[in-house]
């Protein structure tokens, strides 16, 4: 009876020990995801003309807004003790939906594909860790 309840224990321990290992990574992936982001963004919003149309100004915005919306999310993620999960959440979320936003903002853009993708692929690391927190 005992070595089933020490054998429970340590399969337990072993589990836990795996999911903090995916979290952690998951954790990883979004914020290297969300630099990656950042730069391909701050980059876009560098390139198109401040005084060009309505339109290639709302795509200089947005870039500038994604850009900061995941460097934020980059330094929410590294400050693991210093702020709740209900705050990770909610700046997941922002960070999940801005990128959306600006990936669609890119796609109408001549040259702005590579940015598009970044957003995508920062929108679905936002997305799965996410669902690791639920």
């Amino acid at each position: 009876m005992t070595s089933t309840t020490s054998s429970q224990r340590d399969q337990q321990d072993q589990q836990d020990q795996q999911e903090l290992f995916r979290f952690l990574e998951d954790r990883f992936v979004c914020a290297q995801a969300c630099t990656e982001c950042a730069r391909a963004c701050a980059l876009r919003a560098s390139l198109v003309d401040p005084d060009g149309t309505e339109n290639q100004e709302l795509v200089r915005r947005r870039g500038i807004m994604c850009a900061e919306v995941c460097d934020a999310t980059c330094r929410v993620l590294s400050e693991q003790n210093l702020v709740d999960e209900a705050a990770i959440r909610v700046q997941l979320e922002w960070c999940r939906q801005v990128c959306l936003e600006s990936a669609h903002a890119f796609d109408e853009q001549p040259g702005a594909e590579e940015s598009a993708r970044a957003c995508r692929a920062c929108a679905r690391a936002c997305g799965e860790f996410l669902d690791t927190l639920r």
